[in-house]
């Protein structure tokens, strides 16, 4: 466990929570499901006056339905998000903050590799005051090799320069928030949806937790490069201006070489004589400068492609069905509970 928080924080301590809600967007992760749940369960009860279990199946193939459906028959305290098909991780933990009712929410993956010993550390930070706890993930950088650690610097250089807000490096999805937080979460509409961006925009008393990520115990990884290059994509067409503004330092870099180029021409017919090659400076110069208006086009396209999808107005997610609905312990003496 850690610390108390300084006083000079402003943190206001509380007490344990009235329901504390987990999220796991889960595709076709049936067999981590199996063991996941009931060890959150046993382990995460006895923190929360009501526990809920939020599994949102993106659009899964296996049967992820069908165990959800058997756990609840059991008793567990599981809800079931089915969503109409496939829309992705992003859309899938957006669905799962849009539904989850409890005073803290816990985003965490459901493959099981994310420790349940650093949840209850979460919520030991929550409670000395914190509206978010992250995971930061460590011993990763090591096991990559140094393109990918390079595409990595480059991409955190991109996010944070000329940013109002700081995205930490090595942090995932991994994390607790405070209600307020999760209603803050709720207001911001964009559908380009990058997550570990969105966390770090509300703001909030925010604290790192350092982990190590358990082993997969079944399946593999659906991160793969191409999307994961995908999902950079999306982060810094959503949260930085650079790519555009590098556009423009090109553009006039260029002009002036250009201009430069066209006076020393000019000066080596007139006073030294030579006369320029013509075919072959000609077809280096076109060639040069037409790469660089498609790089700089790609570049503007990538921006132009967020705002089509922007002004389309379609909802990041269609549910499909939402099962059992939740039912909040009362507080009354009677122990009835209360419908939401």
């Amino acid at each position: 466990m850690s610390a108390p928080a300084p006083a000079h924080l402003g943190l206001q301590p509380r007490g344990r929570p009235q329901l504390l809600s987990v999220v796991l967007p889960a595709y076709n992760e049936a067999a981590n499901l199996a063991w996941l749940l009931p060890e959150l369960v046993k382990r995460l009860s006895p923190e929360a006056d009501q526990l809920e279990l939020l599994v949102v199946d993106d659009g899964s193939r296996d049967d992820t339905v069908l165990l959800m459906h058997g756990l609840i028959n059991q008793g567990l305290p599981l809800r079931l998000l089915r969503l109409s098909r496939n829309f992705g991780k992003e859309s899938a933990l957006t669905a799962g903050l849009d539904t989850a009712e409890g005073d803290v929410v816990i985003s965490m993956d459901s493959d099981g590799q994310h420790p349940i010993d650093t949840v209850l550390e979460m919520l030991a930070l929550w409670r000395e005051g914190h509206h978010v706890v992250y995971g930061v993930q460590t011993g990763r950088r090591a096991s990559q090799g140094w393109a990918r650690r390079s595409y990595t610097r480059i991409f955190y250089w991109l996010m944070q320069k000329g940013s109002r807000f700081e995205m930490p490096a090595d942090a995932g999805d991994f994390r607790l928030l405070d209600r307020s937080v999760v209603l803050a979460l709720r207001q911001l509409p964009e559908r380009a949806r990058y997550m570990k961006g969105l966390f770090a925009w509300v703001g909030f008393s925010a604290r790192p937790i350092a982990f190590v990520p358990e082993a997969r115990a079944h399946g593999e990884t659906h991160f793969r490069f191409a999307r994961l290059l995908s999902l950079a994509i999306t982060g810094i067409t959503a949260f930085s201006k650079v790519p555009l503004r590098l556009v423009s330092a090109v553009g006039i870099v260029v002009s002036l070489l250009s201009v430069f180029f066209g006076l020393w021409i000019v000066f080596e017919k007139l006073f030294l004589g030579n006369s320029p090659s013509g075919f072959a400076t000609l077809a280096a110069s076109i060639t040069f400068l037409a790469g660089v208006q498609l790089l700089c086009l790609g570049i503007i396209a990538e921006y132009l492609g967020r705002v089509f999808d922007e002004v389309k107005r379609r909802p990041l997610y269609v549910t499909q069905d939402l099962t059992p609905p939740l039912r909040r312990k009362s507080s009354a003496a009677t122990g009835e509970e209360a419908s939401l």
